[in-house]
């Protein structure tokens, strides 16, 4: 929806802003409302506050909200199936296992971020971090050493692809928020994300395990240090729409298999952007029919959609019958159902900030201090992060507010999905105790809260600085 002529100036607008942000913050963090429904209320205040006609707030909000979900909850949900369809198979225990092998013990923490930098393409942080931890367990009961030389690399890689790219919630609610080209944000992601984990997640690791040597739990429920190791074909414990009990006689797909469906969707979403960039240049005619439906394949939801499908057929013909590969892509929904209503909401806030003027306010008051948009982008993101714990809130609602600077700016859509990584970089930052991330990964590894701030805190904020700094630099240069 167009933006409605503000009903008061610069300062207000900007009062109003920070007022909105600051009650969404209490509301969350003081008064323990859900993200959801904070945001949805501090929407309609902020409409109300910033003086839009009444009877358009209803279509606003709702406009917001709708053009949002309609980019976010197809890829995250069919995400979502692949990665639950790759949980059940056993396809990470697969993966972990040919690259230990091909890499050898001495690289494996090395081949344990991989296998997590690939499962991490469909699957979500907590989600495929509680899946891989089986398998650093067995590793680091295994090699010997510090739990952390080997939870590290892939934990990190985890957060550095829910973070920076698609399909997951958070970058693919920023891109759609700010207008970018969901492939571009794929490719820039993937550019600054790969050697953001391999300095701040890996050597990082690598470092920690030799300065805090930490043993492996006694009664972690992932196998403590006197448990006997996991059988290979027992694939991971929690799964939906499938006993445990009978999962256990499933025989694990191939290495060439899981890698083939992980890769399969990159591809396609990566021969779109390259046919479109060729269209653009003029060397292939862009509106032949046949450019037109391979772009179409390349659309990054037909491409999930596709993997889908794939994934359904080859992993589920063999292991299961119809009616559990149902119950199974069913059961990963409900987990994604909170995060895409948030994400929505976001949207919806962002929303009301364009349509109120007050994108517009804080465009002009950027371009007076002369601070340039990424760097805003990031820091705002930053200060979110920080004050509320979330990366989705942090994304989405930063994605809302610089969406007017964004469209102001006349950028293009290189330095558009630059921005959309420094917000990502900015939403990883300083995770501490208003973080799930920070509890989830300090108790499964049996840390206190002191270890945990001073070895996943300090990396998740490297993770942030590190990857700022390669988008800033190569945004520089478009």
């Amino acid at each position: 929806m167009e933006s409605i002529e503000p009903a008061y100036g610069t300062g207000p607008l900007l009062l109003v802003a920070a007022s909105a942000v600051a009650v969404l913050l209490f509301l969350i963090m003081r008064l323990r409302l859900h993200a959801f429904v904070a945001l949805v209320l501090v929407s309609l205040l902020t409409a109300l506050a910033t003086g839009i006609p009444v009877g358009d707030i209803v279509d606003i909000l709702l406009a917001g909200f709708g053009s949002t979900l309609a980019s976010v909850a197809l890829l995250v949900g069919l995400g979502a199936m692949i990665g639950k369809l790759l949980e059940v198979t056993g396809g990470a225990n697969v993966l972990a296992d040919t690259l230990i092998n091909r890499f050898g013990e001495k690289r494996a923490p090395l081949a344990l971020g991989v296998t997590s930098l690939l499962f991490g393409f469909p699957i979500f942080f907590d989600a495929g971090f509680v899946i891989m931890l089986p398998i650093i367990f067995s590793v680091a009961r295994r090699l010997g050493g510090s739990l952390l030389t080997y939870a590290l690399p892939a934990a990190g890689a985890f957060a550095v692809m829910h973070a920076f790219t698609p399909p997951h919630p958070g970058p693919v609610g920023a891109a759609g928020i700010l207008g970018a080209d969901i492939g571009l944000v794929l490719v820039v992601g993937l550019l600054i994300g790969l050697p953001t984990w391999y300095v701040a997640s890996y050597l990082f690791g690598l470092w920690a395990g030799g300065r805090y040597v930490l043993a492996l739990p006694e009664d972690s429920p992932f196998g403590g240090r006197d448990d006997a190791d996991r059988p290979d074909d027992v694939p991971p414990a929690s799964a939906g729409g499938v006993a445990v009990t009978e999962r256990t006689q499933v025989r694990r797909p191939a290495f060439g298999t899981v890698l083939g469906l992980l890769l399969l969707p990159l591809v396609l979403i990566l021969l779109n952007t390259g046919l479109n960039t060729l269209a653009t240049a003029g060397v292939i005619d862009g509106e032949s029919t046949a450019v037109q439906a391979l772009r179409l394949v390349g659309q990054t939801s037909v491409a999930l959609l596709i993997t889908t499908l794939v994934a359904m057929w080859v992993l589920g013909r063999e292991r299961f019958s119809r009616g559990e590969v149902e119950s199974i892509v069913n059961s990963s929904l409900g987990p994604v159902a909170t995060v895409i209503l948030v994400t929505g909401a976001g949207g919806m806030f962002g929303g009301v900030l364009r349509s109120s003027g007050i994108g517009e306010a804080l465009a002009g008051s950027l371009d007076a201090i002369g601070l340039p948009v990424i760097l805003a982008a990031f820091l705002v993101a930053t200060a979110l992060r920080v004050a509320q714990g979330s990366a989705t809130v942090a994304l989405t609602t930063t994605a809302g507010l610089m969406s007017p600077v964004v469209a102001a700016s006349d950028l293009s859509s290189v330095a558009v999905a630059l921005i959309v990584v420094a917000i990502a970089a900015g939403s990883t930052v300083l995770s501490h105790v208003n973080d799930s991330g920070f509890w989830l990964v300090g108790r499964f590894l049996g840390m206190d809260e002191k270890t945990t701030l001073k070895t996943w805190t300090v990396m998740e904020t490297l993770i942030g600085l590190v990857g700022f700094a390669l988008a800033a630099l190569v945004y520089a240069f478009v």
